[in-house]
């Protein structure tokens, strides 16, 4: 039996890096998974080849009307999800004189906003079934600063308390919710530009472990998460970056 075996889960932000990994690992290990992203064409055939226990939905996650059609999908598909993965987000590098408030307003709209309707959305299924894991994918930038991407860190410092804030209100409904910290991951969201090359290599040097993350590496700790293996565990922050903010 498989480690995620009768859960049903939702992993946004799906269709290729942290969120294909994670999605796959949860299928691999038992549970059913909606996928949901914009990028119809990869989350299609993730979805493909991840067999029966998957399916895609297209699915803007600022938006809460989509909220309500995800959890009807789900439903209908799989049942009420017990596992919540926030996964979705964005970012790109640019220095504060320069940025525009509608810049700002996009990160903050996919990167925080979208946590707050996704954990506000599954909250109700999660009470009829018993309870849940919500996860939601932080980043060290919600633990420590850095340069050129201030939404992208007001952002994930938001989602941090976030989860502690809905982590003490769910509680008593037996819903655990916990952030997950990544470091430099090999994903597209960290692919190289002549704009951000020397951030980026910046921020490989301070590894200890002298890499960069593998996205099935995440995965294996949003499954953790997941799982009746962590049910004393809410309200936490789990940081897997290397080392880097050891130091």
């Amino acid at each position: 039996m498989g480690r995620a075996e009768n859960k049903i889960a939702i992993v946004t932000g799906a269709a290729r890096g942290l969120g294909a990994a994670t999605a796959t690992l949860l299928v691999r290990e038992g549970a059913k998974v909606l996928l949901t992203d914009l990028r119809d064409d990869e989350g299609e055939a993730l979805a493909r080849e991840l067999g029966r226990n998957a399916l895609y939905q297209r699915h803007d996650v600022s938006r809460a009307e989509d909220w309500d059609r995800v959890m009807q999908t789900c439903t209908a598909a799989f049942g009420s999800p017990s596992v919540l993965v926030n996964n979705a987000g964005i970012s790109f590098f640019k220095p504060l004189v320069d940025l525009a408030e509608s810049d700002y307003r996009q990160i903050i709209d996919i990167d925080q906003v979208s946590v707050f309707l996704g954990m506000r959305a599954v909250v109700p299924s999660m009470k009829a079934v018993g309870g849940g894991s919500i996860i939601n994918i932080s980043s060290i930038a919600g633990l420590v600063g850095a340069p050129k991407v201030l939404p992208y860190v007001a952002a994930k410092f938001a989602v941090r308390d976030m989860s502690k804030a809905a982590a003490i209100e769910l509680a008593p409904l037996n819903i655990r919710v916990n952030s997950v910290h990544p470091g430099f991951f090999d994903t597209p969201i960290n692919a190289r530009t002549p704009d951000n090359d020397a951030v980026l290599s910046s921020y490989t040097e301070a590894i200890p472990l002298g890499r960069i993350g593998r996205p099935e590496e995440l995965a294996h700790m949003v499954l953790l998460l997941s799982t009746d293996e962590m049910t004393f565990a809410t309200g936490a922050e789990f940081v897997i970056d290397g080392g880097v903010t050891c130091q």
